[in-house]
């Protein structure tokens, strides 16, 4: 979730559309090429996942780093995935005594303790994507209905301590520790949680989740049962639908459709 007050802002904050002059997005001129990069990128990954479903007004986020290293940047407080610009994108650090940019989410606390904890991630995504969402509000564990299933199951734990917003960095470590090594993790009643090497397979891996869970949720509702995948299937769908060669050219096919949707976004 990424609101703090009734109001859905964080303490302080400037109105929509008006950052404060100490805190408003970081030039483009001020970020290295591989940051300004990245930054666009994350702009589209999150105009990818309002076209996948993921939207609840300007709540949940997406987050990404450069390899190795200890700071990250955050689709900001104030703006819904389907609205994301690169200049709503703001600085962030993995040192939780940091202190925030004053438009980062509330949820800061949520990526700071999954980077911490898991190097090989690069990219963090968190919404409120409805079939996940009632997933893990169900004592189902994923199976391999479909390809989306397959790459799942088996490693996709379900987080029960609160299902609450994450706003504190106790509550982030004890999410992250519930992840473990998993690519993903439900958020009972509360949504999902996915993270990859980079932010490609982030928000690919999420739009398959939500794919996931659809699915299945479908299949528990069929009189009579339903079949899944063996387990030599899932080995192999893993090893060559969602190999990185296969993930670059679902990103591409995604970007593909944000640019249909937003042809702006061709200059980020």
């Amino acid at each position: 979730m990424s609101t703090r007050t009734d109001e859905g802002l964080p303490p302080g904050a400037p109105a929509p559309g008006r950052p404060a002059p100490d805190q408003a997005p970081t030039p483009a001129r001020d970020l290295t090429p591989a940051q300004a990069r990245l930054r666009g990128q994350l702009a589209v990954g999150a105009r990818s996942l309002s076209l996948g479903g993921h939207d609840d007004f300007n709540q949940g986020q997406v987050s990404a780093r450069l390899p190795g290293s200890r700071t990250f940047q955050i689709k900001g407080a104030l703006t819904g995935f389907d609205e994301c610009r690169p200049e709503d994108v703001v600085p962030a650090n993995v040192d939780p005594d940091a202190p925030p940019h004053r438009l980062a989410p509330p949820e800061l606390a949520l990526h700071q303790a999954v980077y911490a904890a898991r190097p090989d991630v690069n990219a963090v995504v968190h919404s409120h994507a409805p079939h996940t969402l009632v997933f893990g509000a169900t004592d189902l564990t994923v199976r391999p209905v479909s390809h989306d299933g397959a790459y799942f199951e088996e490693r996709l734990p379900r987080f029960t301590l609160t299902s609450n917003t994450i706003l504190d960095i106790a509550t982030g470590r004890a999410v992250a520790d519930a992840l473990g090594s998993a690519p993903a993790l439900l958020l009972r009643n509360h949504g999902g949680l996915v993270v990859g090497k980079s932010l490609k397979h982030a928000v690919v891996l999420a739009h398959l989740l939500e794919r996931a869970c659809r699915l299945q949720l479908m299949a528990e509702a069929v009189p009579g049962g339903y079949h899944s995948s063996s387990a030599a299937d899932v080995e192999a769908k893993r090893e060559f639908i969602y190999g990185d060669l296969a993930v670059r050219s679902y990103w591409e096919h995604s970007v593909r459709s944000v640019l249909r949707t937003w042809p702006e976004a061709v200059a980020w």
